[in-house]
């Protein structure tokens, strides 16, 4: 396992004053470790602009000096019981369940184990039967991503038997293949044993990580069942709590709500059919919580100032800096203007290891003395919901309590561009940094004071503005921000392809995100057929615009195209002088001919205007989405979003498809005094 030096998270990326954070670190050395604590107003490492920006808050958090030391950490997701299942067998011992396997691996993939007995698959694909120094092995193969009951047993005797059946729609369709191995010693089969499935438990964590699905896990004893566990039952949760024998915790958040041996394609919703749901995935670069200790903590103090800081840890030549972000007391602003910070955003994409990183971009990142680590090389600290796990399926839960990388000052997302190539975090400081530059006061509410307090948590403010990509939200999240727009409230949006896709937080632990991409949608991968509902509620996955919310209705524009990392100008098109004040202090129509994000304005992912999406505005009387200004792909580098392309002839717009690539900046009022303005480019704020 490839680690990073130095290398710390915190329990809580944002808190209002009395809250505390804790920090937890690793350390590849026991060398002492400093840490400080710093206002972040740049983000930005590019030395054309004005590089890495933070100022000192010794005042606030005095240096801290601490003993490092290693924290290790354990991919990979599996059940087992929370203590120890009693097995008293006379004659024989049964061990069943059903699998569909997702990857070979070159050692042994644990099915079911319970002490000295497993149940596995090794590295050629057979199934095994073992127990102790004991195996009998199935006389053919599995094949990948295909259902299979297998049963091993034990008999006092000295006879162990393993048999495979191949399953249709949980019926067996061939004929059971069985072998068996006849011993010269007899066995004792009087157990008391935690039972483990997806993996072998062992001593500090798990090894043998399963890939694929397992159902229905049961253990017998002469012809009677001792044990078995029902994985239809209570989807939604983190364990397996069953009658009559121990409940199985589910360590690493395997994937639930997922296709099991008995799906026919009748029912699309777990919760209507769950017999047709009752397997889990396991998969062995399963992580969301590193579960390390804290080494120091932090209590916001009462008078902190709202914004954005960051507590950095140096030792011997290495260092790391981890981002927090200080909110007001609830209903207590200290000033007019809110910037929404995209907290989950940032965490859905965390440690995205992108497909085009190359070991060359470490050149330019040395030039620019960026943050050194990428996620493309460190794998093991958990991927992204934009990459895939190892066995090729997509990775749908997404935590902030591990080590993101990509959330870092001066982190850079695409390491050959002519710009400064960032995205998230990075980007939203040009935002901030403009604030400061200008003088203009603001507080900070992230997406998770918007989730928990809804509109409360922003309705006193004048204006709230987003940042360059608000791309996830919850169902609270968009109510709360309806609300504030219909409320009276002034909504910036400032950013491109934002409010796209639905997510949902866990009800046991809301710091895990989930996201199906099903259907539709510019993805990175598909969600299986079948399972579109998020496991974590129940709901609908995918597009918000497939759940009837699409980002027009809250803020007049929705995503349309998505191009290379370019910017373009915008051109002003409405010369009513009653908008004449929107464009105060620039000459000219030409509109962002420049910026660190793309070169220019109007770039990477564009929005625009589609009445027939943005009938719910609950616009003003007799007044309409004003397009203030637009830019439109005239080089030919963008294409459209999935969901509006229909044939490679036509699409929802109903005309040229050229017509259609372009960003839209727009003004609307709405009836309760709300105003809105959108700028529908990705890179706008890097202008």
């Amino acid at each position: 396992m490839k680690v990073v030096p130095l290398v710390g998270y915190s329990i809580k990326l944002s808190g209002r004053p009395g809250d505390e954070i804790d920090f937890k670190i690793s350390s590849q050395s026991k060398a002492p470790i400093k840490a400080q604590l710093f206002r972040s107003i740049n983000a930005d490492p590019n030395p054309k602009g004005a590089g890495i920006v933070e100022e000192s808050c010794e005042e606030i958090f005095p240096t801290q000096t601490f003993t490092g030391r290693n924290q290790p950490f354990f991919p990979g997701s599996y059940g087992k019981t929370t203590h120890a299942v009693t097995v008293t067998a006379k004659n024989e011992l049964k061990v069943v369940l059903s699998v569909w396997p997702t990857k070979y691996c070159t050692r042994n993939q644990t099915l079911l184990g319970i002490g000295e007995t497993e149940l596995l698959m090794n590295p050629d694909g057979y199934p095994e039967l073992h127990c102790g120094d004991h195996i009998v092995s199935a006389p053919k193969p599995l094949n990948l991503r295909h259902w299979y009951r297998i049963e091993g047993r034990i008999r006092t005797s000295g006879q162990l038997t393993i048999s495979v059946a191949r399953l249709k729609q949980g019926v067996a369709t061939q004929k059971v293949e069985t072998a068996s191995s006849n011993l010269t010693e007899c066995f004792s089969l009087d157990l008391v044993e935690i039972v483990s499935v997806g993996a072998r438990i062992s001593s500090p964590s798990a090894k043998q990580f399963f890939n694929g699905k397992i159902e229905a896990p049961n253990i017998w004893a002469d012809g009677k069942c001792v044990a078995h566990w029902n994985f239809s039952t209570d989807i939604s949760a983190l364990s397996v709590l069953v009658d009559n024998c121990p409940d199985m915790d589910l360590v690493n958040s395997p994937t639930r709500g997922v296709k099991g041996a008995f799906w026919d394609g009748s029912e699309h919703n777990w919760r209507h059919k769950p017999d047709h749901y009752s397997a889990i995935h396991f998969h062995e670069d399963d992580i969301y919580d590193f579960d390390w200790e804290t080494d120091f903590s932090f209590k916001i103090p009462i008078a902190m100032p709202s914004g954005i800081y960051v507590m950095r840890i140096s030792s011997d030549r290495y260092e790391d800096a981890m981002p927090f972000f200080v909110c007001p007391p609830l209903g207590k602003p200290t000033a007019k203007l809110c910037v929404l910070v995209s907290t989950f955003t940032y965490t859905i994409y965390g440690n995205h290891a992108r497909p085009d990183y190359h070991s060359g971009w470490q050149n330019r990142i040395k030039e620019l003395g960026a943050y050194p680590y990428n996620p493309a090389e460190f794998p093991d600290y958990g991927l992204s919901t934009y990459n895939l796990h190892s066995d090729g399926s997509g990775i749908c839960h997404a935590s902030h309590k591990r080590p993101l990388f990509n959330l870092r000052p001066g982190y850079i997302t695409f390491g050959e561009a002519d710009c400064s190539g960032l995205r998230h975090f990075q980007a939203d400081s040009h935002l901030i940094a403009w604030l400061h530059a200008k003088g203009i006061d603001y507080d900070i509410i992230t997406d998770e004071e918007l989730h928990n307090d809804g509109v409360a948590a922003i309705k006193d403010y004048a204006t709230v503005t987003t940042g360059s990509h608000p791309e996830y939200h919850t169902s609270q999240m968009l109510d709360a921000l309806t609300a504030y727009r219909d409320g009276g409230g002034s909504l910036l949006y400032l950013g491109g392809n934002g409010f796209y896709w639905r997510i949902v937080r866990h009800r046991d632990d809301p710091d895990l995100l989930e996201i199906r991409r099903a259907e539709d949608g510019l993805r990175a991968w598909a969600s299986e057929p079948g399972e579109y509902y998020n496991a974590f509620d129940g709901s609908y996955g995918g597009l918000w615009r497939r759940n009837g919310r699409p980002p027009q209705q809250l803020v007049g524009v929705g995503f349309t195209a998505q191009g290379i990392f370019v910017g373009m100008p915008y051109n002003r098109v409405c010369h009513d002088p009653k908008f004449d004040w929107v464009f105060e202090g620039i000459e000219g129509d030409v509109l962002g001919d420049f910026g660190f994000s793309g070169n220019g304005a109007a770039g990477f992912e564009l929005d625009r205007v589609d009445p027939a999406l943005s009938d719910d505005l609950n616009l003003a009387e007799g007044t309409r989405i004003t397009v203030l200004a637009h830019s439109y792909d005239t080089a030919n580098e963008f294409m459209l979003v999935p969901e509006e392309q229909l044939t490679h002839l036509t699409n929802l717009s109903g005309g040229p498809e050229a017509q259609a690539k372009r960003a839209d900046m727009v003004y609307f009022t709405t009836k309760d005094g709300g105003q809105v303005f959108s700028v529908g480019s990705i890179t706008f704020c890097g202008s």
